[in-house]
């Protein structure tokens, strides 16, 4: 986590462009997390500038995109581009995790980042879910009721 800090610091400062997308919990649960993942990378997309010619992806085609696509099998070993990406990524989750301990104290969000810790489910189970709690997958810790 510390070299991830450290390398976004160096990627936001060197890079030509960065996009961020970000889709809500309710979203998720709306259309399911694949296709979120989707609406987040076309969002990241739509704010790059400048526009890339082609984009380097992580073994996946984004669907709704008109920019020339080339999936890469385990791309985030193989490109730079893709590596960094999933940086920026990971970092912005990590830091919006830390953000919500505040918000949300109790689950641990700053040390288990949102997955499934043991902590985390038994927190959800003595304190019911937040806001932020992907409804479609915590039924498999919780019931609501």
């Amino acid at each position: 986590a510390e070299k991830r800090e450290q390398l976004y610091d160096v990627i936001l400062e060197h890079a030509v462009a960065v996009g961020i997308g970000i889709v809500s919990p309710q979203r998720i649960d709306e259309i399911n997390i694949l296709q979120a993942t989707y609406e987040a990378m076309r969002q990241a997309i739509e704010k790059l500038n400048p526009q890339p010619a082609v984009l380097l992806n992580d073994a996946v085609r984004i669907p709704q995109v008109a920019i020339q696509q080339v999936p890469i099998i385990k791309g985030d070993a193989k490109s730079v581009s893709i590596a960094a990406a999933s940086i920026v990524a990971k970092v912005t989750r990590d830091r919006m995790m830390e953000q919500y301990e505040e918000v949300f104290p109790g689950y641990g969000f700053a040390r288990n980042k949102g997955y499934g810790s043991k902590e985390h489910i038994e927190a959800l189970q003595t304190m019911g879910p937040t806001a932020i709690h992907r409804r479609s997958f915590i039924g498999h810790f919780v019931k609501e009721g």
